[in-house]
């Protein structure tokens, strides 16, 4: 049963936490909005409540955190592996088409559903030279730019990360 079909739920501090954290990011925002006036408020704390219930709705909170000791290993790798890509497609570029090799690959995932396949479709798709295009059941399907770029190896290497991250088996 959803969080808001149940009244009770709302008292269960897995729920409570992120919507206070939520609520307090969203006055954040809208303080930095209004420029720090206070006359928008009372339309203000509206807007509050209203993308604080969104938010809950649309995007409820995790069982599992975040783990923040995770996080220094795969903000690592992503850099490495983007600067890397980043040589790698320019001189892709600097040899002109005859360099480029582009195919479709079909990834199995190992990850959960939700925002673990999720920061996986989008980290890939920041990664130079790959693009998510379609995120089906347990399948990624991704565009690259050469089929022999060892983009499985390296998209398992970042699933063991989000995995780590998200404190999930990969």
């Amino acid at each position: 049963m959803d969080t808001f079909e149940n009244p009770r739920r709302w008292h269960d501090s897995a729920t409570l936490k992120p919507a206070i954290t939520r609520a307090l990011l969203f006055a954040v925002l809208w303080w930095l909005l209004a420029e720090g006036r206070v006359d928008g408020w009372p339309m203000g704390g509206l807007a509050v409540v209203a993308a604080t219930w969104a938010s809950m709705v649309l995007a409820p909170p995790a069982a599992p955190g975040l783990r923040l000791a995770a996080l220094p290993g795969f903000l690592a790798f992503f850099l490495i592996n983007s600067v890397r890509g980043g040589w790698q497609v320019a001189g892709m570029a600097r040899r002109g088409c005859q360099a480029l090799r582009p195919a479709f690959l079909e990834l199995p995932l190992t990850l959960p559903m939700g925002a673990p396949r999720i920061l996986l479709t989008y980290t890939l798709s920041l990664m130079p030279g790959t693009l998510g295009v379609e995120l089906c059941d347990d399948r990624l399907r991704l565009h690259v730019l050469h089929q022999d770029l060892p983009v499985v190896e390296e998209a398992r290497a970042l699933e063991r990360h989000i995995a780590a991250l998200f404190g999930v088996p990969a």
